[in-house]
């Protein structure tokens, strides 16, 4: 009979008697040891995993760092791709391509420097003018409120309550606070076209050579791509250019013609102030367009001034749905909802940074895949067509002209019955 264990068991594995047993292993020791053991890979994944977020945050803290640089280059680059026509054409005639871009930078600057030496000369006189006259208006408004309201204002009363005033001397304290602001933004905004000059100075004076530094790391088939890019993109930049440029000289001779009938001095200055700024300045150029005109309108009358803002409003609509959608479509090739849709996303994306540079960036690339997607004859249907072929059922007009002339030869023939000479 085979032994047993302490709780009637059999012991299969008895040692015989007389030989020492076995040592045994402590109990679960045999299932828990290898898999208590920690994989191989594990280390690695966890130090590559840890590697990977480091080297994400850094690039994010690095992105938004240089984001502003990025954007400087960005328009550097459209800037470059803008004037490289001129510079081309100026270099196939023997030109140095560096003498070819330097001329023409210093032609832009000649003509930026000249309209905002006459916009500073014409406010300067206006603003010389409009202190000058104060006394006039404030006596013209106070006689107004007395007519107006019975009441017994004097100014000699307003300028001692204005000068004795709390709140003119905190706005003093806070003018006087937010001058280096003012400054620190100035010089800022200063070195920021600073950087952009330079840097499409240099896109535009090293363009073969910074296309064939990227050739050189491209196959053939990809270099022809990227220079068909490249054309494409300055065609479509400079038709965007030139449409702006279109639109402001319309814009300039409209403003023209009523600040010329309204009588408002410096019409001229004023209307090409309207038509450049409204233009090439997105989203708020059209206010800043318009502010100028109507300060300049109020000091003549102040219905005037609204007559400017009446007009500004009207033309502006008349842009955004009449003149803009078709040049754009005819100059940058575009459906003009897509060049509209493009300057709100390039807004929300970028500011107007994204609405200035949005419709030549996305006129390039409809052009660069449109040559990439493969197109099929569009079958000959009334519903493609988006009208009716001539073979097919008449409408009801030409029913009408059938019936009408079917009834005239009725008329006209003989009735029946009415026989002839037997």
């Amino acid at each position: 009979m085979a032994p047993t264990d302490e709780t009637g068991r059999t012991a299969r594995n008895a040692s015989p008697p007389g030989t020492t047993p076995p040592p045994q292993p402590p109990p679960n020791q045999g299932e828990a040891g290898p898999a208590a053991r920690m994989p191989r890979w594990l280390p690695r994944a966890m130090v590559l995993a840890l590697a990977l977020i480091g080297a994400f945050q850094l690039g994010t803290w690095a992105f938004h760092q240089l984001v502003g640089l990025l954007l400087n280059v960005l328009i550097a680059f459209f800037l470059a791709l803008a004037i490289e026509p001129a510079v081309s054409r100026m270099a196939a005639r023997g030109m140095r391509r560096g003498l070819a871009t330097f001329l023409v930078f210093f032609g832009l600057l000649i003509v930026v420097a000249g309209f905002f030496a006459l916009l500073g000369s014409m406010l300067a006189g206006q603003i010389i003018k409009m202190i000058e006259g104060f006394p006039e208006y404030l006596d013209s408004v106070i006689n107004w409120v007395n007519t107006t309201f019975h009441t017994e204002l004097r100014r000699v009363d307003i300028q001692e309550g204005l000068l004795h005033s709390n709140w003119l001397k905190k706005y003093a304290q806070n003018s006087a606070a937010g001058v280096l602001d003012v400054s620190t933004q100035v010089l800022g905004g200063l070195f920021q076209l600073l950087t952009i000059a330079l840097f499409s100075f240099y896109f535009a004076a090293d363009g073969p050579r910074l296309r064939r530094a990227l050739c050189s790391v491209l196959p053939p088939a990809k270099q022809a791509e990227v220079l068909r890019a490249w054309e494409i993109a300055v065609d479509k930049t400079g038709g965007y250019l030139y449409s702006r440029g279109l639109m402001a000289l319309i814009s300039g001779v409209a403003h023209y013609v009523l600040l010329q009938a309204l009588g408002i001095p410096y019409a001229p200055v004023l209307a090409v102030w309207v038509g450049v700024v409204s233009q090439f300045i997105p989203t708020i150029g059209t206010y800043l367009a318009g502010a100028l005109p109507m300060l300049i309108a109020f000091t003549v009358s102040p219905l005037y001034a609204l007559w400017v803002l009446i007009f500004v409003v009207v033309y502006q609509q008349f842009e955004n749905y009449m003149v803009q959608p078709k040049l754009t479509s005819k100059t940058v090739d575009i459906h003009p909802a897509v060049a509209f849709g493009s300057v709100i996303a390039g807004t929300a994306l970028l500011g107007a940074i994204g609405a200035l540079i949005a419709i030549p960036a996305v006129a390039t690339l409809q052009a660069f895949l449109g040559a990439y997607v493969k197109r099929y004859t569009v079958m000959d249907d009334p519903r493609v067509h988006g009208h009716r072929d001539r073979g097919e059922t008449p409408g009801a007009l030409t029913r009408a002209r059938g019936l009408w002339a079917r009834g005239r030869d009725r008329t006209r023939s003989p009735r029946r019955g009415s026989g002839g000479p037997n």
